[in-house]
């Protein structure tokens, strides 16, 4: 029997997935661990609470498919980006890895980009900024603020080669995840050796780096009798969560694009060449379908000002949903298809968090814009499901300003579930928006990459399409997007006027704070 065993080291938690040759999942587990925040806006993890979560979601998943370790013929790795794992001589963790979600580095971030020589250097290096979340502000960090443990480092891993690392005992990263480091050349798919002289970094903490779908170790004797798992079995490179969700939901063409509605949203676009932003608001990296790249727009606060919504607003709609057994989100969103597009002038700007893509602004924050006297509930509710969509346009329009065609949107999360939001997105994008048979999200596009590193699969692009069919869509319906449209413009409009407020409301705020 011929089967794929797919990880992907989560925020939350470590899934588990074991996936058959026709792409079947015949089993699923997921063991969750904490978040740990010492301080406002810092979060952190224990790497080993990771290694103990994937040690035992191999066994419960192996039980639960009922199959034996020796039927894996190969694994595929996904975790969370950007997120920081210290290694000391002895291969010992230093501190508490500094997460993606993580924002103390800002005061590192300036101080890379002036040292580099501005955005247009980090442009030319990197293809991307060196944003509070990603991994070099973090190694920057650890060396003003922690001089002591700086001098410790002899490795910087991410956490899912951490994990493969104790699998394996290879210390080895692949392109896709080492691209939302900003130390890697995205081009030439390397690490960047100028950056690292820029900012006074050693090369020899950065450990070699592959394609997603190479062998980077095989499964060690001592894992394999902690697991049950064949000694010896690949495991492939893998990928960042996102491109692993790609190609777990097809987005291995040209013209393809996924919009990711999580807490945060992603907008996801296979490009065959590098395509980079001149304003550096999207991020370029390298895809896990090998020699090819993608561009990545992120808003913060997606199905996040979607879930505040629930909490603060919609106590009745949560009722209903208790009292019916029904999601409280498929009540909201019958509530809002009661008012008609637009929202009679109401405009919500989802920057709850701050905002990534496009504008790269910490202090933008959340509003309601054109509140008056004739709006009710079913306002408030379909004017937050549109200006999330909005927010996803704003990436979904970089990609076409660089000049990728786009035929369809892959939906995936809480976006792909609502009829109701899917024919508002294609609306919105202009395109159409489909729903595909793969719904395991990153895991699955690992164990994919696995099935290619064991001989299972020939390409990963290839199989990605073999297995991953369309099972809906929703077409534009060409009068709503012309009302779309207008409603866009006004809501593109209301950042630039409030920007300098967004500051100004931070300085007063922290004034009062301290």
């Amino acid at each position: 029997m011929g089967l794929l065993l797919g990880l992907d080291i989560g925020t939350t938690g470590v899934k588990a997935l074991v996936v058959n040759e026709s792409g079947h999942t015949l089993a699923r587990h997921t063991v969750e661990y904490p978040l740990l925040i010492p301080k406002p806006g810092w979060a952190e993890q224990d790497p080993s609470t990771w290694w103990t979560a994937t040690i035992t979601a191999i066994g419960s998943v192996l039980a639960e498919a009922g199959v034996k370790g020796a039927d894996i013929a190969g694994i595929g790795l996904s975790g969370q980006m950007h997120s920081s794992v210290f290694l000391d001589e002895h291969d010992e963790v230093i501190r508490p890895a500094l997460l993606w979600c993580d924002g103390r580095t800002t005061k590192q971030r300036y101080w890379i980009t002036e040292r580099v020589g501005g955005d247009a250097e980090m442009r030319r290096l990197v293809s991307n900024p060196p944003l509070e979340g990603f991994t070099l502000p973090k190694v920057i960090w650890l060396r003003d603020e922690e001089p002591a443990n700086f001098r410790r480092l002899k490795t910087l891993l991410l956490p899912k080669d951490y994990v493969r690392f104790r699998l394996t005992g290879e210390k080895l990263m692949e392109v896709a995840d080492a691209s939302g480091t900003a130390m890697f050349d995205v081009g030439k798919r390397v690490w960047s050796e100028e950056l690292m002289r820029k900012v006074d970094l050693p090369m020899d903490i950065l450990v070699p780096v592959r394609e997603s779908v190479e062998e980077c170790g095989r499964i060690s004797r001592n894992v394999a009798a902690m697991t049950g798992l064949r000694e010896g079995t690949p495991v492939a490179g893998g990928g960042g969560d996102n491109a692993c969700g790609a190609v777990g939901t097809g987005i291995v063409r040209e013209g393809r694009v996924l919009a990711s509605l999580g807490t945060s949203g992603v907008v996801f676009a296979h490009t065959d060449t590098v395509k980079v932003d001149p304003s550096l608001r999207a991020h370029t990296n390298c895809h896990s379908v090998p020699n090819r790249w993608c561009l990545m727009g992120v808003m913060l606060s997606a199905g996040g000002s979607l879930r505040w919504l629930r909490d603060v607003v919609a106590d009745s709609e949560r009722t209903s949903a208790s009292q019916s057994g029904r999601d409280p989100y498929d009540v909201m969103a019958e509530e809002a298809a009661k008012a008609p597009i637009g929202s009679e002038g109401l405009v919500f700007l989802p920057y709850l968090s701050g905002e990534r893509t496009p504008y790269r602004d910490a202090n933008a924050r959340g509003a309601f814009v054109g509140l008056s006297l004739r709006h009710g509930r079913e306002h408030l509710m379909r004017c937050v499901f549109e200006g999330i969509t909005f927010g996803m346009r704003d990436s979904l329009s970089i990609v076409r300003e660089l000049g990728l065609h786009v035929s369809e949107i892959r939906a995936t999360g809480g976006g792909a579930r609502s009829a109701f939001w899917r024919q508002m997105q294609a609306d919105v994008y202009g395109v159409p928006v489909v729903t595909v048979s793969a719904s395991e999200g990153p895991a699955f596009g690992a164990a994919l990459m696995g099935g290619v590193c064991s001989g299972m699969f020939s390409d990963l692009a290839d199989a990605s399409d073999q297995l991953v069919k369309i099972v809906s869509v929703s077409e534009p319906v060409p009068s709503n997007v012309a009302r779309y449209e207008e409603w866009y413009e006004r809501y593109r409009a209301l950042y630039p006027a409030l920007k300098q407020e967004f500051a100004n409301v931070a300085t007063v705020v922290e004034k009062h704070s301290q």
